[in-house]
């Protein structure tokens, strides 16, 4: 490789070095390509911090959504965009399946309970959008649930936001390969198993029916006030850097 003065510099640098030692067999391409991501990203952490600080300055309300098909790096990106900032005033909201009471209670109750306050943002690790896509896949609720909540989303959207909160919703998109490769390296790691449910072990053989639905959703809920952000995710790195990017840009921090 013929490298620039700029890239010298770089690997020269702490991540540099870091990223270039990581294997015993080196890669200059590869060291280069991680230690700009790495730069990268600490600048754009460094200003989610500013944003933050808005935030809580201004009594303001977030609400980032990160939707996508298992295994395509949501939970990743959410660990890289909240490294540094105040774990006081943030929270990522991953819930379970429902309970037999919240079961019967309206279908968005249970998110709202989680909404952020004043001067918090909240990282939901799926959200509402279960409804849209992987419920009716999996047989989770009924055709009658899943149209109801279609017919209520969007408006239900547009009461977050006249409560003066800000609503972000990414998409991770990955392709059917990519996916099949991240179980099995999942699978084969002895400290990731745990996150391989039942779930995650249909997802190849239903990768159509998730299509249909997904489609579905983006055509009624990709709202002029509420629009969804399609983060192609076959590459972690890329998908953690345009993320993170996509919230500093729809946020008007100051």
């Amino acid at each position: 490789m013929n490298l620039t003065e700029e890239e010298v510099e770089l690997l020269n640098s702490k991540d540099g070095l870091r990223r270039l030692f990581a294997n015993k067999k080196v890669n200059l391409e590869r060291a280069l390509r991680l230690a700009n991501y790495d730069v990268t990203l600490k600048e754009l952490q460094t200003e989610l911090i500013k944003l933050q600080t808005w935030v809580i300055e201004n009594n303001k309300k977030v609400v980032v959504i990160f939707e996508g098909r298992d295994a395509a790096g949501k939970g990743g990106a959410i660990r890289r965009i909240t490294a540094y900032i105040n774990p006081r005033r943030y929270r990522v909201v991953a819930l379970n399946k429902p309970t037999e009471e919240e079961k019967g209670q309206w279908y968005f109750q249970r998110y709202v309970n989680h909404l952020p306050r004043p001067g918090e943002i909240v990282f939901f690790d799926r959200s509402w959008y279960n409804r849209a896509i992987v419920e009716p896949v999996n047989g989770f609720c009924t055709m009658e649930e899943h149209e109801r909540f279609m017919g209520q989303v969007n408006e239900f959207e547009k009461m977050i936001q006249s409560a003066d909160t800000y609503l972000v919703k990414l998409y991770f998109s990955i392709s059917k390969e990519e996916q099949a490769e991240r179980f099995e390296e999942i699978k084969s790691d002895p400290l990731k198993r745990w996150k391989i449910t039942p779930v995650d072990l249909r997802a190849q053989e239903l990768w159509d029916e998730y299509t249909k639905y997904k489609e579905k959703m983006f055509a009624h809920t990709n709202t002029e006030n509420a629009p969804w952000v399609i983060i192609k995710a076959n590459k972690k790195t890329e998908a953690r850097i345009s993320a993170l990017s996509h919230i500093l840009e729809t946020i008007p921090y100051e």
